[in-house]
Parts: C-alpha cells; sequence; structure tokens
C-alpha cells in the first residue's frame, strides 16, 4: 500500500522561498516521483519528477532554475524546494508516484496549498 502525504505549503510574498515534503509510505512499490500543480484555471500540471535512485530531476520549463526535487531513501521522503517564487505559482501542490518506468502515475497525496503574494 503506498501512501504520500505532503506538508510545507502556506503563504509566502514574491521572491521568497518554500520547501514542500512529501512522505512516503510503501516506498519499495514505486520508481518515480514527482510534483504537481492544480489551479481552476491550469488543471494539473507537471512540475518535477526524481527517481529514488538518484540523478537528475526533470523539470517544466516554467519553473527551471528556480525549483529543485530531491528523494532521500532514508527517510523516504521527497522534497520540493522553491526558490525565487512568483505569484504565478500559487497553486495546490500535489506529490505522486509510479509502480514502474514509463507508468502513469497511480498515486497521489491529498495536496498542499502554496501561495505566493506579490
Amino acid at each position: 500500500q503506498v501512501q504520500l502525504v505532503e506538508s510545507g505549503g502556506g503563504l509566502v510574498q514574491a521572491g521568497g522561498s518554500l520547501r514542500l515534503t512529501c512522505a512516503v509510505s510503501g516506498r519499495s512499490l514505486t520508481y518515480r516521483m514527482a510534483w504537481f500543480r492544480a489551479t481552476p484555471e491550469t488543471g494539473r500540471r507537471f512540475v518535477a519528477a526524481v527517481t529514488w535512485t538518484g540523478g537528475t530531476g526533470l523539470y517544466d520549463d516554467s519553473v527551471e532554475g528556480r525549483f529543485s526535487i530531491s528523494a532521500d531513501t532514508t527517510s523516504n521522503k521527497v522534497f520540493l524546494q522553491m526558490d525565487n517564487l512568483e505569484p504565478g505559482d500559487t497553486a495546490v501542490y500535489y506529490c505522486a508516484a509510479n509502480r514502474r518506468s514509463g507508468d502513469s502515475f497511480d498515486f497521489w497525496g491529498q495536496g498542499t496549498q502554496v501561495t505566493v503574494s506579490s
């Protein structure tokens, strides 16, 4: 059984930073971890992804150079460090996981709200 629990969201001014955390239960059943974000206007969109074996993260162009994703196998947590935040980053952020390389993301957390004020 895989469970994902996000934390770390909040209200921050433009230019500020936040770090989101995804606590993962059942890590052995997952392969790639990702963050998505959703607003009523855009729907759910990909932000970043990484595998538990490490390597370079994948990023949407809109966050490249400002966000950094990492996965810690010791704590079974995935982090999204968000720097130089912009009002356009305001969204509900979701942690997601898939079972194998190439699979769709089948496991989702409940989401955490990030609000960036101008």
